[in-house]
């Protein structure tokens, strides 16, 4: 914002709007509470006299306000501010918060609590306070866990400042939201108009010289080396300057299943697929770039790989257990890394490249050959119904140089997607984190921040019945963000059935086929839920008739209407 132009004095809302306004928020994301009335004021006011503000999103729950912020801050990587109410508003968008730290990104969570209870000399904050809102301790307390930092703003002159240093802790690596407690006390309090200083983007950590020449010694005497990524690609140029070092090195990339963006281009011929298996006994280096959790179980080890980890902060604090048997590290900006890397790729064993790229070449080709035949077969039973192979590879070749995003939120058929999309650009796949029922959400904050680009949520029929679906809709109407949501519907709990049978191969449930806790059957039609909102429908249970279906469905897209495609797959 370059009008810094600010209304002198107020209350405590004045004083955080303000705050929101110099850590250079775009959005304030809100699922509404009583302790907001001094922000609506003091926005009503700033829109009343042309004074700058942070954009406001009414929102109707807390999912959604955090899942959104959530995916806006995965394109944007800069915080924004998340208001919810009280501890309940709290512990209800706590998922979504966790989501955001598993996720990286950035944000400024807040909420209230009251500290007189009515029997201050201020304004009487309600009963509902001193009967049902509180919590022992503070809401700050209950937030630690599923936050980076918590902390509460004891006083309406210091809290323009702790709201920079919450953004300030929330950008800074690793990325996270921050909570910061708010008494509806202090935000009805005079503010005497100090103002909190703008913020600047983090200054970023590089890996020594001295570090990376090893590192490069290493990969030139390699045989047979790999890289493993789960989220290069988040970093702002991750994906390019992967791109770059592997080709100046000619070395494989792996996108294992536990990858949650666009790394790599799954078109580019050194891309591995999603098997670190067979890299486990052949490979003689393992470079893991920007991968929390490569191996499962964690004591599954390479046999004789040497492993180079980099990332910006290797060891990650809010994983409980993690294990990478790490023989060197290279901290600091990743991206800034594998440039310098790329830079030293010279003096090569050209026999040893010239074996590995063909040795790459065979498994690409092979790869290629499978999905053709596994699309092939799709096709082919397309008599028996529609299979989730036919209905991503369909999404593929409609989304063609459209430049679109995917926001996927299925289980069971989260690898088709990816491997079948073949996504290849920045920011084109996002894999939502920290628990189901907040694909609708991220994805809108997906399309709140790249409204040019068509943006599509893949997602399952038990995962899109955890979601607030009503309160999404409401948010893409509203806010005029259209999305396209596909549902791969099995009918079916797949991912609890399969654990049931393979943890009781041989139990009653089998002899007697008595499955509890899967059946999805009695759902109804979930395209349905879209109609009230006057969004484009489609139930599609032909194969014939998938391709009309999501041709129509982008096209409503395009004219501005959420469509909702509910695509009756046969497994």
């Amino acid at each position: 914002m370059t009008d810094t132009r600010e209304a002198r004095g107020g209350d405590g809302g004045d004083a955080l709007v303000s705050a929101f306004n110099a850590v250079g928020a775009d959005y304030l994301f809100c699922s509404s509470g009583s302790e907001w009335a001094p922000v609506w004021e003091s926005l009503a006011r700033r829109h009343r006299d042309g004074l700058p503000a942070p954009q406001y999103l009414d929102l109707t729950h807390e999912t959604v306000a955090a899942g959104m912020a959530t995916g806006y801050g995965l394109v944007k990587r800069r915080p924004q501010g998340v208001l919810l109410h009280a501890a309940p508003g709290l512990l209800q968008g706590s998922m979504a918060v966790h989501g955001a730290l598993l996720a990286g990104v950035p944000m400024v969570v807040a909420s209230s609590e009251s500290t007189t209870y009515g029997d201050g000399a201020g304004p009487d904050p309600g009963g509902q306070w001193y009967r049902n809102l509180s919590i022992v301790g503070g809401p700050h307390g209950i937030a630690q866990p599923f936050t980076k930092w918590a902390n509460e703003a004891a006083d309406v002159q210091t809290l323009p400042v702790m709201v920079t240093r919450a953004a300030e802790l929330a950008w800074r690596a690793p990325a996270g939201p921050a909570y910061l407690n708010i008494p509806l006390e202090i935000l009805l309090e005079e503010w005497d108009g100090r103002e909190a200083k703008p913020i600047v983007p983090p200054g970023s950590t590089h890996s020594s010289p001295e570090e990376v020449e090893p590192v490069a010694q290493l990969i030139r005497e390699a045989k047979n080396p790999v890289i493993v990524t789960e989220t290069a690609g988040r970093e702002a140029g991750g994906l390019e300057s992967l791109v770059a070092f592997a080709e100046a090195w000619q070395i494989p990339v792996v996108e294992p299943d536990s990858a949650v963006c666009a790394n790599f281009p799954r078109t580019h011929p050194l891309h591995a697929g999603a098997d670190i298996g067979p890299w486990m006994d052949e490979a003689d280096l393992i470079l893991l770039v920007n991968c929390r959790a490569p191996f499962y179980p964690p004591s599954r080890r390479p046999s004789k790989a040497r492993i180079v980890v980099i990332d910006q902060v290797p060891q990650r604090p809010h994983v409980v257990y993690q294990v990478l048997y790490a023989d060197r590290y290279l901290e600091g900006n990743v991206a800034n890394t594998l440039r310098q890397l790329a830079k030293r790729a010279k003096d090569l064993d050209g026999h040893a490249v010239d074996a590995r790229r063909a040795a790459q070449e065979e498994r690409y080709a092979a790869e290629q050959t499978a999905i053709i035949e596994a699309e092939t077969r799709a096709t082919s039973a397309a008599q028996k119904g529609v299979d989730p192979v036919l209905v991503a590879a369909t999404l593929r070749e409609l989304l063609d140089g459209h430049g679109g995003i995917v926001v996927d939120e299925t289980i069971t058929h989260s690898r088709t997607v990816k491997r079948h999309l073949k996504t290849d650009a920045p920011d084109s796949y996002f894999y939502v984190q920290g628990g189901l029922g907040q694909g609708l959400a991220v994805a809108l904050g997906v399309k709140l921040a790249a409204r040019e680009r068509p943006v599509v949520l893949t997602v399952g029929d038990g995962a899109f019945t955890y979601n607030p679906v009503i309160p999404s809709l409401d948010a893409s109407k509203a806010y005029e963000l259209p999305l396209l949501v596909v549902v791969f519907n099995n009918r079916v709990y797949k991912s609890m059935n399969l654990n049931h049978r393979r943890f009781y191969p041989d139990g009653a449930a089998a002899e007697t086929g008595e499955w509890l806790g899967t059946d999805l059957h009695r759902l109804p039609r979930l395209a349905g839920f879209a109609e009230p909102f006057g969004m484009h429908t489609e139930t599609v249970d032909t194969a014939e008739a998938l391709v009309p279906a999501l041709e129509r469905a982008l096209k409503a897209v395009t004219d501005a209407t959420t469509a909702v495609v509910d695509v009756l797959v046969t497994r």
